[in-house]
């Protein structure tokens, strides 16, 4: 089967490799329809994601929708045809984090696309892959493929929304208009929240946001005193979210939460010891807290996909055959003219 590989930084290749087998309470999914993620263009463009290096080949991809086209002897979840959101996680159930309820920080999962382990965890851009029945979310029939692959990014736009608690009548700032700030943006405000102020240090995704929704956009890179100025005093903001990797917006995030707010960090801030502002958290009482991937809220996303609950459809800017995945990327990674970008397979 055709899948996208990479092996190396800048180094994307369309190869064939073996096609997966199917066992007793497993599923053979046909992927339809890709997101590419930050974790993704990082791979691609520096050949590592953070601290996690490419050491040997690597297909990626986790923000996956496709159909069902083979069921093991167990499976009862689905059958073939279905159509399926692909939660790309699959938690070990047994260490002491799965046990608490958190299986997105199982210390045992496997997630597609990552080079965090060795031998790596291969992603699913490619033709089709092999989840457990677990991870397959079926859905009605005539939500569209692209559509449906915002599962996995929606999910985590959720949890962050989940760990900030209550926002309903809050004022609410979320720094990085990329598009998992896009989509936290929009949850946030059917979760109640009052006013919403987004940050970015360009100006295309800004306006994006405004449309979506935003009371407030602001370029950082421009005019950071305006932000300030909107958000000081009376203005403070009940909560932020940061979501994208800058330590210059986290930093922005301590300064301009209300005293005992709470600052919510999810954007993948750069290897290595980062510098902030702590004595912020100590004087200011707020309480910082950590996002990563996604739990429950894979169920709620895809609820909210297949009800028609939240619009994605302004996020997706772009769709690229698998063949021509080197021009998705290029797409992707140009922040200007892009937000979502998918790879149909």
């Amino acid at each position: 089967m055709r899948a996208c590989v990479i092996h190396g930084k800048e180094d994307l290749r369309i190869e064939d490799v073996a096609a997966p087998s199917v066992a007793e309470r497993q599923v053979r999914v046909r992927i339809r329809a890709g997101g590419i993620c930050g974790s993704d263009i990082h791979y691609f463009f520096e050949g590592r994601n953070g601290d996690f290096v490419i050491k040997e080949p690597l297909i990626p991809g986790h923000e996956v929708s496709g159909e069902v086209a083979e069921v093991g002897s167990a499976v009862r979840r689905v059958r073939p045809g279905d159509r399926i959101a692909v939660h790309p996680g699959r938690p070990c159930g047994r260490c002491a984090q799965c046990r608490r309820g958190a299986e997105n920080l199982c210390t045992n999962v496997f997630f597609f696309g990552s080079a965090s382990k060795f031998p790596h965890m291969q992603g699913a851009f490619c033709e089709s892959v092999t989840v457990d029945e677990s991870q397959c979310h079926p859905v009605p029939a005539n939500l569209d493929f692209p559509v449906l692959a915002f599962a996995e990014p929606l999910s985590v736009a959720l949890h962050a929304i989940t760990r900030a608690g209550s926002l309903v009548g809050r004022r609410v700032l979320v720094t990085g208009m990329g598009p998992i700030g896009m989509l936290t943006l929009m949850a946030a405000r059917k979760a109640g929240a009052s006013f919403l102020a987004a940050t970015d240090a360009v100006d295309e995704p800004l306006r994006k946001a405004e449309q979506v929704g935003a009371d407030l956009a602001v370029n950082v890179a421009q005019d950071r005193s305006r932000l300030a100025a909107a958000l000081q005093g009376p203005g403070a903001v009940d909560v932020a979210i940061e979501a994208s990797g800058s330590p210059m917006a986290l930093r922005d995030c301590l300064e301009l939460v209300r005293p005992g707010g709470i600052v919510v960090q999810m954007g993948t801030l750069p290897r290595g010891d980062v510098a902030i502002p702590a004595n912020l958290v100590m004087a200011k009482e707020l309480d910082l807290r950590g996002v990563f991937r996604s739990g429950m809220e894979f169920d709620m996303a895809v609820d909210w996909l297949a009800n028609g609950r939240l619009d994605v459809r302004p996020v997706l800017t772009g769709v690229y055959p698998l063949a021509d995945a080197r021009s998705a990327f290029d797409a992707a990674k140009d922040r200007r003219r892009s937000l979502k970008v998918m790879i149909e397979i």
